[in-house]
């Protein structure tokens, strides 16, 4: 089980990435929208805790005041071990300073953060596919590359549980 910080797509963008969610299981390749609880939303982590004090955290996070909304140009797809696939987008030096940010704020709280989301660890991405087999990753290419680039705006915030789909909206975006 796994609390994360989470950017959340606009309604526009939260819908393209779903119906490539339904594109790819249309051709074999089991995508978030299927994956665990069925419960997994469009997003962006900023920080993965697998140990954390929820209300710890929202303080913490809340406490770094309200960010502008992020636009990402998804321009490519890549995989992390065990087959998760995710779009690539390019990002500024600011994101990845907000970025920083965050992690620093949850790590003053006392949560234990995932390896992958340290500072100077962290690649920014979309997950678009849990499980991909190599024998799937010709399906995935094409039907990603279908739709870059992906324009997209990420304009809100929550806490997100992965092992149940539960979602606390943010006050704030940091």
């Amino acid at each position: 089980m796994a609390l994360a910080v989470c950017l959340l797509f606009d309604r526009q963008s939260d819908r393209a990435l779903r119906a490539l969610w339904d594109q790819l299981e249309e051709h074999g390749v089991p995508s978030l929208r299927s994956h665990t609880h069925g419960q997994h939303v469009p997003h962006v982590s900023y920080a993965v805790l697998r140990t954390w004090e929820q209300a710890a955290v929202t303080v913490a996070v809340s406490s770094l005041g309200e960010g502008e909304p992020i636009e990402l140009s998804f321009d490519g797809v890549g995989l992390f071990r065990r087959g998760r696939a995710w779009l690539l987008a390019g990002v500024t030096s600011d994101f990845v300073a907000r970025h920083e940010q965050v992690v620093s704020a949850v790590l003053a709280t006392g949560a234990d953060l995932h390896k992958h989301y340290q500072h100077g660890m962290w690649v920014p991405h979309c997950s678009v596919a849990p499980r991909a087999s190599l024998a799937q990753l010709p399906a995935l290419a094409a039907t990603i590359y279908d739709v870059l680039p992906l324009r997209a705006r990420l304009d809100h915030a929550a806490l997100v549980n992965s092992a149940t789909g539960e979602i606390w909206p943010l006050a704030t975006m940091p």
